[in-house]
């Protein structure tokens, strides 16, 4: 910790001994103040290093836990707590268990324990909560016990044999289908297709070698589980096959897709003979990422950009006819951050504008949170600062499709003016009649008030003279008589300092002879010479460039060439 010592200089009169207490207080908080404000400086607000995310527990899990992960960084270290669909979880309660920041559940039950969890991490500079993480309980029914019916059917016939899966949650399944026994799986072909959608078996026309039992295998990737369906007999009836035109059984939706994802569409049809299929996008080719799998039935367009969204079609034909289907691709977007606040440091009393722009499709909303509480929404502009607005400020951006967080933290600092860091040059030359700048910039917060002295004479604005808001000092058409000691002071209401410097003019310096017009013959040397006069006590140093870019003499060695002369302070250059 900080030593601090503040000296207050008054003395008491023993008439003065009634009042004495307020005026003591009146001096000493501004210094307790800017003491806060140096301890500040040391620390830092929470800042995450691992937040929750979404998790999807089994129901039949032997596990016998779940558990949200949080842990951030802070000075000094924080402390945690979380909250399920806003209301606070008792953590003395003996199924919860919190190691750092990361909350363990234990024997989890779906009644009590589904929902959304945040983190909120607090230290002394503020709070911040994380972003939403949903608990949800995963699970597989098994198929209903019931025989399934057989299913008959002409040779050359299409036939569809249902799955119906059972209840499930998350909906992420993934579909095979059995033939008479396990492992033994349909291989997929341009005459039979499984589709992912709703798990459904197409032949696009019965063959004799297509008779056996047949069942759905269901499985569940995010669960770790699969079962199967009762067998499901395909008897094909013989018969002298007919041909038909091709008829679209397995038809893709207008799909909502999110940008950079990958997308899948589906179209089978059944036909005999088996109908050929073709994939295409109205009045624009086909993406360069789109494949199109061996069978024709699915077409897949990897990281799907903007200009991918339209109307897609699949055509199916045989020599009997032909079937069409459309439908569009819309392509949306998550919000992504374009500006987001960093932590920032703010004098008493000034303005903020904290830009926070985000992009996405539909566009995002913006709302803000203070230590963890809703704030504004929109935009945010605070003018005059004051202590009561440091904190940790997050920025949210949201719509239909996600949520991204920037957190930050503001510190509001107070300090009397100090040129420690930035002292005024000692020595500042100014050239006889030309213009000065004396730069006066102390760490002050609130901006301080700035007045200037040459000696004791006390500087105002002129003809000549201006002292600028920032508490520079121009000086035009300098002379002999601007040469002397110049202090600027500065003052706020936490207290005041000064800093002084020494003006000295010296000649100015003029190009006495400038370089002249010079036609040459190509392939020839040319020679250009500039002379100038200056003030002996000050270097001199001849720059050249070309058509306002600085030559460099060093890297161009072997076409230009520069020699000075140093008693007549002539430079001669040679190409």
């Amino acid at each position: 910790m900080m030593a601090l010592q503040c000296t207050i200089p008054f003395e008491i009169m023993a008439e003065q001994k009634i009042t004495i207490w307020f005026f003591i207080y009146h001096l000493i908080t501004p210094c307790f103040v800017y003491s806060l404000a140096e301890e500040g400086n040391k620390g830092y607000g929470p800042v995450f290093e691992e937040q929750p995310i979404d998790t999807i527990y089994p129901e039949e899990s032997s596990d016998g836990q779940v558990s949200m992960n949080c842990r951030a960084r802070a000075v000094p270290f924080p402390t945690y707590r979380w909250k399920l669909n806003n209301w606070d979880i008792d953590l003395t309660k003996e199924r919860y268990s919190m190691v750092g920041g990361r909350l363990v559940i234990n024997n989890p039950e779906k009644s009590r324990d589904t929902g959304k969890y945040v983190c909120v991490v607090s230290n002394v500079f503020g709070t911040v909560r994380s972003s939403e993480a949903t608990l949800s309980f995963g699970y597989l029914d098994p198929f209903p016990p019931e025989e399934r019916y057989e299913v008959k059917v002409r040779e050359g016939v299409g036939a569809v044999l249902l799955c119906e899966p059972p209840y499930h949650y998350p909906d992420d399944l993934s579909y095979r289908w059995l033939l008479n026994e396990f492992p033994v799986f349909i291989a997929l072909d341009k005459r039979r297709f499984v589709s992912q959608t709703n798990g459904n078996l197409y032949i696009a026309n019965v063959e004799a070698s297509d008779k056996g039992n047949y069942s759905c295998f269901v499985s569940s990737p995010s669960i770790t589980k699969s079962v199967f369906s009762k067998f499901i007999p395909l008897i094909p009836q013989s018969d002298r096959a007919k041909v038909y035109p091709a008829d679209i059984k397995v038809k893709f939706k207008d799909t909502y897709a999110l940008l950079g994802q990958n997308v899948t569409l589906e179209c089978f049809a059944l036909g005999n003979p088996v109908p050929e299929l073709r994939w295409s996008k109205y009045l624009e080719p086909l993406p360069a990422s789109a494949e199109i799998s061996m069978s024709g039935a699915v077409l897949k367009i990897f990281n799907i950009q903007y200009e991918d969204e339209g109307l897609y079609e699949c055509e199916a034909e045989n020599y009997k006819g032909k079937d069409k289907h459309q439908a569009r691709v819309y392509v949306q977007a998550a919000p992504e951050w374009v500006e987001h606040i960093n932590d920032t440091e703010r004098d008493i009393g000034s303005d903020l504008y904290w830009p926070c722009v985000a992009t996405g499709k539909p566009i995002p909303t913006i709302r803000w949170l203070k230590n963890g509480a809703s704030f504004r929404k929109g935009e945010l502009r605070m003018q005059s600062l004051t202590f009561d607005d440091a904190g940790m400020y997050q920025c949210i951006a949201e719509n239909m499709y996600g949520i991204i967080y920037a957190n930050a933290e503001l510190k509001i600092v107070a300090s009397p003016p100090t040129f420690e860091l930035n002292p005024m040059k000692k020595k500042i030359l100014a050239a006889k009649g030309g213009r000065v700048i004396i730069e006066c910039k102390p760490k002050a917060a609130p901006k301080p008030k700035f007045s200037w002295s040459k000696g004791t004479e006390l500087l105002v604005n002129g003809s000549r003279i201006r002292i600028w808001d920032d508490g520079s000092l121009e000086i035009i058409n300098v002379t002999k008589l601007d040469e002397g000691r110049y202090t600027c002071f500065a003052e706020n209401n936490r207290g005041k300092a000064n800093s002084t410097g020494v003006l000295e003019m010296t000649e100015a310096t003029r190009i006495t002879l400038a370089p002249l017009n010079v036609d040459v013959t190509v392939g020839e040397n040319a020679t250009m010479q500039c002379i100038a006069s200056h003030d002996p006590t000050l270097d001199l140093t001849f720059i050249w460039s070309l058509n306002g870019f600085v030559i460099d003499f060093e890297k161009e060695h072997e076409h230009y060439e520069r020699n000075v002369m140093v008693r007549y302070y002539r430079s001669l250059i040679n190409t």
